[in-house]
């Protein structure tokens, strides 16, 4: 199978949506209920650092965002991701595929820092930052409470990780 990358777009939102509701459903990727409207996505993620993984014949295998994590300009190098994955091609190397992408657009875009919010359950997400180099800075305890699903009402930690993309600092 050949994976091609590319820049997320608007044709791609329905697959996406469905990709990010799978991680929804396992509980172990992210504190949202629902994936959010394409508007809303389109309107939080930065459009250069943006992009899904394909298949041969064009079907989104995954995706990967990143947001600012401020408006303030001290911040303004310094950007939060996801990686999603079809189950179906988890496995792959797609994950390391799509945060590749990332990780050259962000320092092609002048990010210094890039960081991750993972649950501590999510033992292959932590894998897969290890080895594209983020380090764990720590963990946040009980950051967050969960509204949905099994572990509704439950508070998660969350392990911070990061990569550092300059080479001055």
């Amino acid at each position: 199978m050949t994976v091609r990358v590319s820049p997320l777009t608007a044709e791609h939102w329905p697959e996406v949506e469905r990709i990010y509701a799978a991680g929804i459903a396992t509980g172990h990727a992210t504190f949202e209920a629902a994936p959010p409207t394409w508007d809303a996505f389109d309107a939080g993620k930065v459009r250069e650092h943006r992009f899904v993984a394909l298949d041969d014949d064009g079907r989104v295998l995954g995706w990967a965002a990143a947001s600012p994590v401020s408006d303030r300009c001290a911040y303004a190098g310094v950007i939060e991701h996801s990686v999603y994955v079809d189950p179906a091609a988890h496995g792959r190397g797609v994950a390391r595929t799509l945060l590749d992408a990332l990780l050259g657009s962000a320092a092609a875009g002048g990010v210094w820092t890039v960081q991750a919010g993972i649950f501590p359950e999510n033992s292959a997400s932590i894998a897969l930052h290890s080895a594209a180099g983020f380090r764990v800075v720590g963990t946040r305890e009980r950051l967050g409470r969960m509204t949905y699903g099994p572990l509704a009402g439950r508070w998660r930690d969350v392990v911070l990780m990061e990569r550092r993309l300059d080479t001055d600092g």
